[in-house]
């Protein structure tokens, strides 16, 4: 972990006392969802005390970021009527398109051409144009500030706005009433707007909480930046890409060094384990970008502290087809998921015996694959492939005992999910 020693500047204070938090909760509480806190006893033995997830992934359109949006919205006032316009990587899109429908005004909206199907058509769903442009959040955000001054539109910036860092405050006034005796809270960083808002948030309340920013360590400016070293701009993509945001803000950059305590740094696969942690254990859906507080726990490298520590599960709007393989890949990586490889005589019924065979180990059976190319056989064989799901490994070495038993010489092949072609090559 970085770690910073919070330090006050002009350009902070004058920021920060601009930033109205309780306006915001009032505009927040009548048109968003006071999110829950939850339990995550897994977590909590390492850290000293008790764990606990605010699910932002429940908030109305899957994310806190409708809270910024509807207290900036509320600022406009009748300006609104021209239309809202922004630039995003899927999740403000979506608040913003949201808080244009309640409005009844028009919306467009700026998004990478790699964002996420499942973000654009949601966007889109709720009467959302949206353009895909350039290939991060950076070139979008010319595109969309250039049609703003073109059409009179308003202009909602995704973090480096007051009104939004004020509205993304209100997560961090909900947990100060719903966590007694708060150690340390951390926070996804992306533009660093929700980290800003709640750290001000517990500041104003005199809270000592340690506040952490985590970020993708593929792409993490403001881990560079507290560092005080000049950041290279990234050349990998992240599964957590709703925190892909290249540069700090000129607005969250000083907010940021005056209330982090450190910023973590945390791996694809560390936010692959912690979206399926949550999935499957505490039965929460979770974007990569909302779940990088929690793979930061996973982890193992913050020290204990004493009290409660809470992880901002700050988005759920996962693509559905990422969420499915990664699923997959950990029931392999748990040995639930198996392939194995096995020959049986090219006579009708003979696949049926090896069946019957497998479900009297009461294994289950994903999926049946004749071999035929590439595998040595007698001219009356044919080998069979056989995806299966188990109990563990436990219960595949019963399953092997099994068929071995029943005559079959069966080979336990890598898990199903973990490799590419036969061999174990990429495909």
């Amino acid at each position: 972990m970085i770690r910073s020693r919070p330090s006050e500047d002009a350009t902070a204070t004058g920021l920060a006392e601009r930033v109205d938090l309780l306006g915001a909760r009032a505009v927040v509480e009548a048109a968003a969802l006071r999110t829950p806190v939850i339990r995550c006893p897994e977590l909590a033995a390492p850290q000293g005390g008790p764990v606990l997830l605010k699910a932002e992934c429940l908030q109305l359109t899957g994310s806190f970021k409708l809270r910024g949006v509807l207290n900036r919205v509320a600022t406009l006032g009748d300006a609104a009527a021209a239309g809202l316009l922004t630039a995003s990587a899927g999740n403000h899109a979506r608040a913003v398109a949201e808080a244009a429908r309640r409005r009844g005004v028009p919306c467009e909206v700026y998004m990478p051409a790699g964002a996420p199907v499942s973000k654009v058509l949601a966007a889109e769903a709720l009467g959302a144009h949206v353009q895909l442009t350039g290939s991060s959040l950076e070139e979008a955000l010319e595109r969309a500030l250039a049609r703003a001054a073109e059409s009179g539109m308003c202009f909602i910036h995704p973090f480096d706005d007051l009104d939004v860092i004020a509205g993304q405050g209100t997560v961090g006034l909900e947990l100060l009433e719903q966590v007694e005796d708060i150690a340390r809270v951390l926070v996804p960083v992306g533009g660093g707007g929700l980290a800003a808002g709640i750290g001000l948030a517990l500041r104003n309340a005199g809270s000592r909480a340690e506040l952490i920013g985590v970020q993708a360590r593929s792409c993490a400016p403001y881990a560079e930046a507290i560092a005080g070293r000049a950041y290279q701009p990234p050349i990998e993509t992240t599964i957590a890409d709703g925190i892909a945001v290249k540069r700090p803000g000129e607005i969250t950059l000083p907010l940021l060094r005056s209330l982090l305590d450190g910023v973590v740094t945390v791996s694809e696969d560390q936010i692959a384990a912690a979206i399926v942690l949550l999935a499957e254990r505490c039965k929460l859906i979770a974007e990569g970008a909302g779940a990088v507080a929690v793979a930061a726990l996973m982890a193992g490298e913050l020290e204990p502290v004493s009290g409660a520590t809470v992880a901002i599960v700050s988005g759920g709007n996962v693509d559905s087809a990422l969420l499915a393989g990664l699923l997959l890949r950990h029931e392999s990586e748990e040995g639930r998921r198996v392939r194995i490889f096995t020959r049986i005589s090219d006579r009708p019924g003979g696949l049926a015996e090896l069946l019957g065979v497998v479900a009297g180990s009461r294994a289950n059976v994903v999926s049946v694959e004749h071999v035929r190319d590439a595998v040595p056989l007698h001219v009356r064989e044919t080998g069979v492939e056989l995806t299966l799901e188990t109990r563990g490994p436990q219960h595949t070495a019963e399953v092997m005992a099994e068929l071995a038993a029943g005559g079959y010489e069966a080979r336990l092949d890598q898990p199903a999910g973990q490799q590419g072609g036969r061999d174990g090559s990429a495909a």
